[in-house]
């Protein structure tokens, strides 16, 4: 199935990539601990992420990287600091974090405190910052969580009687994020953004058993509501994207959890591959392919024939490098299912999702991805 054709690619994805998120340096931390105690101000806290955003744009930029991030360098969170810069919606300490495999993460969440909408989002400022930084002819990607993400934090456990406050159903409160997110999706493209990546663990959650705290209808098995919820976040993820400019690319990162390097999920994309490969309306998919837990490449015959598939074979939770051969072979074995032109690399997942960062070092993160430019040079000659 493999294309004799290989095209030049010029828009987001690139044949070598990355996720978004990178290890927060050292300073960095200290800033943010010193600003916890009061002992920084917010302005100072924010002079010294410009500088090192800045700096991580020279180093992506020296890497070779044709599109980049401010690292995440801003967050806390991957997914929460967004949700809580939307209006009606504040941050919450729960009595637990996030269950992982070996780890419960620290505890945060968010919950509805009034109607949400999405005007005025301070990531916009922030997309600005990088814009206005970059050299000429590099391209920044604006990593947001996907709408479905928003979804099931405000409809899980407790935190669905709050949402139940301002909004009388799932279908208002549905409607609501959309709205929300397709005025903050406008004022980034205002603000000259062409690349919006919506990071997505709910594809992740449904691979395997749900977890304690979603809902089940009454009569509703837990397969059933597996199979109810795949089409509940296709729909509201297709819904955002539904009338942006066709200019803006709209990629998808699927993950199954990222925390100092431990892992939420496991299981192959089979259950959800239907709809997500073929009727979300995305541009292209960066899909978890690292480890056993994430199955086989068969379910990529189904990714529709305008998308694309970036394969994320290199773990970014360990510093240790993959065989150089095992992951050509992979790519190979890839493109029996979806042409080696539509295929793309990069890792499994950000560096640091959260500020924690996972278990490797500065410089293994950037031998990662020289490692990641070179066999792509070598498969694709891009």
């Amino acid at each position: 199935m493999t294309t004799k054709t290989i095209q030049k690619r010029t828009i987001s994805p690139f044949r070598y990539d990355i996720v978004g998120s990178f290890l927060r340096p050292e300073r960095l931390k200290q800033a943010r601990e010193q600003f916890i105690k009061k002992e920084i101000t917010h302005d100072e806290l924010r002079k010294i992420e410009d500088e090192e955003i800045i700096d991580l744009i020279r180093k992506q930029e020296k890497a070779g990287l044709k599109a980049i991030t401010d690292g995440e360098f801003r967050r806390s969170w991957w997914h929460l600091d967004f949700f809580w810069g939307l209006n009606g919606i504040s941050f919450k300490v729960p009595d637990h974090g996030y269950q992982f495999v070996g780890e419960e993460t620290r505890a945060g969440t968010v919950t509805v405190t009034g109607k949400i909408s999405g005007e005025n989002h301070p990531f916009v400022e922030d997309f600005k910052f990088v814009r206005d930084h970059v050299s000429e002819g590099t391209q920044v990607k604006q990593t947001i969580p996907a709408p479905a993400q928003l979804l099931i934090a405000l409809t899980i456990g407790e935190e669905l009687a709050d949402a139940r406050k301002f909004y009388d159903t799932n279908e208002s409160l549905v409607d609501a994020i959309v709205q929300a997110y397709q005025t903050v999706i406008k004022d980034f493209y205002d603000a000259g953004a062409r690349t919006i990546q919506f990071d997505d663990c709910t594809w992740g959650l449904l691979v395997a058993e749900l977890p304690d705290g979603i809902p089940l209808l009454e009569g509703q098995t837990e397969l059933g509501a597996r199979e109810a919820l795949k089409h509940v976040f296709v729909d509201i993820n297709n819904r955002v994207i539904t009338g942006l400019p066709d200019d803006l690319i709209i990629n998808t990162h699927v993950c199954r959890g990222n925390y100092h390097s431990k892992w939420a999920f496991s299981g192959s994309y089979d259950f959800v591959a239907d709809p997500l490969f073929n009727y979300e309306n995305v541009d292209a998919y960066y899909l978890e392919y690292d480890s056993d837990r994430s199955g086989g490449f068969e379910p990529l015959k189904l990714v529709s024939e305008d998308k694309l598939v970036v394969l994320g074979l290199i773990t970014s939770k360990s510093g240790q490098l993959e065989d150089r051969a095992v992951i050509i072979d992979r790519i190979h074995e890839a493109a029996q299912f979806i042409d080696l032109d539509r295929l793309a690399l990069s890792p499994q997942c950000g560096f640091a999702s959260t500020e924690e960062g996972n278990v490797l070092t500065e410089e293994q993160q950037w031998t990662k991805i020289a490692f990641i430019k070179s066999i792509a040079e070598e498969v694709w000659g891009d």
